[in-house]
């Protein structure tokens, strides 16, 4: 997978992902910024400076700011393995669950925001959903080396699997409870819907309730990606209290 950005590219390389390749605006050569210097040292990576034609096919047109690599596909994890590390942090287990979300540069800012808000992995579907890419990577600004992303085949299924894990599952959605008036310091999953429909039927249905953010506009709804950053760090000052 190709990643690009200076953010994107600096955060792969403190990560513990195999890097394949680097290649920087060879305009950069007698101004590289050190720390991806020593970086690429300690990785045993060489860095090759090349033209930006050479960088602009390599990202795919993106605005790679003279920085790309190549690093290894992105590894999916199992819900169990965001459990387990919610229980290594000793914290209560914070989850948040994408039902077919198909915007590459939503996924992106959702992995962004949920990285620095604590969250402790993200839940998506195989199947009618955007994966990890390389819009979705350089969209996270490097937070898709940090973040845990279990992908699986039921939705429904996952979230039978965290109730029986003692979970408390809300919808965030149109015609629920106030958002904020809900006590969110537990053991909880967030289900943001997709940028179209929403949260689909059955989903919403296995939720244990569904919590709307109050709105005072003409327009009554918000970007996927909008609604997880108010949802997430609404839950995060909560539990920080």
């Amino acid at each position: 997978m190709i990643v690009c950005g200076k953010n994107g590219v600096m955060e792969a390389l403190r990560s513990n992902e195999k890097i394949y390749n680097i290649w920087v605006n060879k305009s950069f050569a007698g101004d590289l910024d050190k720390e991806i210097v020593s970086l690429a040292k300690k990785k045993n990576v060489r860095i090759e400076f090349v033209d930006k034609m050479f960088l602009d096919k390599k990202t795919n047109g993106e605005h790679h700011q003279g920085y790309a690599l190549n690093v290894e596909d992105y590894k999916y994890c199992e819900v169990e393995d965001i459990l387990a590390y919610a229980d290594q942090k000793g914290e209560q287990p914070f989850v948040v669950i994408l039902d077919k979300v198909e915007d590459p540069h939503n996924l992106g800012s959702v992995v962004r925001v949920c990285e620095c808000a604590g969250v402790h992995g993200i839940i998506i579907p195989k199947h009618n959903a955007c994966e990890v890419n390389q819009t979705v990577s350089k969209t996270s600004a490097g937070a898709i080396s940090y973040m845990k992303i279990a992908k699986v085949s039921n939705l429904n299924n996952a979230i039978e699997k965290l109730k029986k894990q003692g979970l408390w599952v809300y919808g965030v959605e149109l015609g629920g409870d106030d958002f904020y008036k809900e006590d969110l310091r537990g053991p909880i999953a967030l289900v943001i819907g997709s940028e179209g429909y929403g949260t689909s039927s059955l989903v919403k249905k296995n939720c244990d309730k569904i919590l709307t953010l109050p709105m005072f506009g003409k327009v009554n709804s918000l970007n996927a990606s909008v609604a997880c950053g108010v949802a997430v760090f609404e839950a995060l000052r909560q539990r920080r209290k």
